[in-house]
């Protein structure tokens, strides 16, 4: 018989928040946006710049992602049901996806205010107090952005990491603007302020692309990252050491929950009782690696041919008869 050491096995990954507690976060990105989108407006009233006017106009799409973003988190928290057997995570990838294309939005409005102004160039009023309300609105979202996006992480959120990501993109498009009024306020070069507004705009879009292409990405099923791959094919290493083999590893991230498949090839005679203490212990240990997987596995024969026949997707045909069990 095969003795294994559990004491080998592969642990330390950062322990999760409950799924429930993580709409606050997005109320507090909620929050957050009516808030700079008053300062913001107030900036815009001040001065009359363009440049305040479309940062203020981000901010009330960044009002429409986070109570999107709330909506799907509550979904996402979920159980499972009978209709959806292996959860409900994947909601998040529709609201990363909405923010992504949210961004582009935004993007849009404010080159298209850009281009006005750049044609018809006008003077900004009161510089110094509408960059003192801007920064303020600024600094607001860099801290509930670096929140979000934190958390977003730890807990394997893409809708929380999307809204961050969202209201990231918000501090540099205020950033790009009160650079603008400032160098307007200097030089008297009118023009300046719209066009920092427009390469502010071509800069955002990229983070819409990620957004929008990790979205797509997970609801194609793709592939759970290398570094956990890595750490399951450590797993692994372990019991191969003992004699036992391993194929037909996949794996999909859906979210936050992440799911792996295997076979495991153990001696043919085997009891039904030592095979599945083996499974009992490879699961544990991966679980243990890994926070929120769901982990299936096949107990196959080394000795029987058909075994070596299950390696991919589509199993091969049976070329012969197989025999059904009495009973």
């Amino acid at each position: 018989m095969v003795k294994m050491n559990q004491s080998n096995t592969i642990t330390g990954s950062m322990e999760v928040e409950d799924r429930a507690q993580l709409p606050r976060y997005a109320w507090l990105s909620i929050g957050a946006a009516l808030a700079t989108m008053a300062l913001k407006l107030t900036a815009y009233w001040i001065t009359n710049s363009v440049g305040l006017l479309s940062d203020a106009a981000e901010s009330s799409i960044n009002l429409i992602g986070a109570l999107l973003a709330l909506a799907v988190l509550i979904i996402a928290a979920r159980p499972p049901d009978e209709e959806h057997a292996y959860g409900h995570g994947k909601a998040e990838y529709f609201s990363s996806g909405v923010e992504g294309t949210l961004i582009f939005l935004a993007a849009l409005l404010i080159g298209y205010e850009a281009i006005a102004r750049l044609l018809n160039p006008q003077p900004i009023e009161t510089p110094i107090i509408g960059l003192i309300v801007a920064a303020l609105a600024s600094l607001i979202n860099l801290g509930v952005s670096l929140v979000l996006i934190r958390k977003g992480k730890e807990n394997n959120s893409i809708t929380l990491e999307a809204d961050g990501r969202h209201l990231m993109t918000d501090v540099w498009t205020s950033g790009g603007v009160i650079l603008g009024v400032a160098a307007v306020a200097l030089t008297g070069w009118y023009w300046l302020d719209p066009l920092i507004a427009l390469a502010v705009a071509i800069n955002i879009v990229w983070t819409g692309f990620k957004l929008v292409r990790r979205s797509v990405l997970g609801l194609m099923d793709t592939a759970l990252p290398e570094e956990d791959l890595q750490k399951i094919n450590g797993i692994q290493d372990i019991y191969k050491k003992y004699g036992v083999q391993f194929h037909a590893l996949r794996s999909r991230q859906a979210a936050s929950r992440r799911f792996v498949s295997m076979h495991v090839l153990v001696p043919g005679d085997w009891t039904v009782q030592h095979g599945h203490q083996l499974l009992e212990k490879i699961e544990a240990d991966i679980r243990r690696a890994l926070p929120n997987i769901t982990v299936f596995t096949h107990l196959e024969s080394l000795n029987d041919p058909a075994s070596w026949d299950d390696t991919t997707l589509d199993r091969k045909k049976q070329t012969e008869k197989v025999e059904t069990p009495p009973g």
